[in-house]
């Protein structure tokens, strides 16, 4: 039976861009539109892939069709390795025919829908990373303990109420390293901390672009120049406010003298 082109045209746009939207690196989506193009028979397929946009062109063999193109921005992307590892096994499975199109459609209607961490895992991923970090940086048993509450209650003023306000991410990162470095001062100074500088530089990794200046990397090294230096730029933004975030609070409190 012959596949609608348009449906796989929209199943291999769906799927770069849930791929994108997961932090996925421009070589990865682009390998896994074409793959989802190829196995379902449409064999002339253009794919341009940047971090904001998803081009795909397909130039039909029946004369009678014209070229079609179609246009995907990319809003709201975060990193969900998971998802990216679906997609891609998805691709493979659907051009090694181990799927039916239909199958195929329904496995990413299933990927688009899924949360695939709930809240109470994010929120202990944030602590564990916030506390381990802060032993790495010469933290003692009671800084890893305050780290814990310090990352939890910073990831909950982000997910509960910063997120909340709809401010771009740039404003959004501040205010939450500026908590999380006002949080670390304060429970250091009431004594559940000994050393606040461990405990803010752990706080603050749960922010830190650790995928995107990877995939800046890759993609520069992959001859997609535009997407690296994109991806790199948002890096050492994020870095930056993060920085700004965490020593405005620092210079504050230096201007009082070190004191509360």
């Amino acid at each position: 039976m012959k596949i609608d082109e348009k449906r796989i045209l929209l199943l291999a746009l769906k799927a770069g861009e849930l791929m994108l939207k997961s932090g996925g690196e421009t070589a990865r989506v682009e390998d896994t539109v074409v793959r989802i193009c190829k196995a379902c028979g449409v064999e002339d397929a253009d794919v341009f892939v940047m971090p904001t946009g998803l081009f795909l062109t397909v130039n039909s063999p029946d004369k009678n069709i014209s070229v079609q193109s179609y246009i995907r921005r990319i809003r709201g992307a975060r990193t969900d390795l998971e998802r990216i590892s679906q997609l891609n096994t998805l691709s493979r499975r659907l051009e090694n025919k181990e799927l039916s199109f239909e199958e195929a459609e329904a496995i990413a209607d299933g990927i688009s829908r899924e949360v695939q961490f709930a809240f109470p895992v994010r929120l202990l991923g944030a602590m564990m990373i916030s506390s381990c970090f802060t032993l790495m940086f010469n933290g003692g048993l009671t800084d890893f303990i305050t780290s814990l509450i310090v990352g939890a209650l910073t990831y909950l003023f982000q997910m509960k109420l910063v997120a909340r306000l709809q401010l771009n991410w740039f404003i959004e990162t501040f205010l939450c390293c500026a908590a999380a470095t006002i949080m670390a001062i304060l429970f250091t100074h009431v004594g559940l901390g000994l050393n606040f500088d461990p405990i803010i530089i752990g706080s603050l990794m749960i922010f830190f672009p650790g995928v995107m200046i990877t995939n800046a990397v890759r993609d520069i090294l992959a001859g997609d120049t535009v997407s690296g230096v994109s991806r790199a730029a948002d890096a050492v933004l994020t870095a930056l406010s993060i920085a700004m975030g965490a020593a405005a609070i620092m210079a504050v409190y230096s201007g009082m003298g070190g004191v509360l």
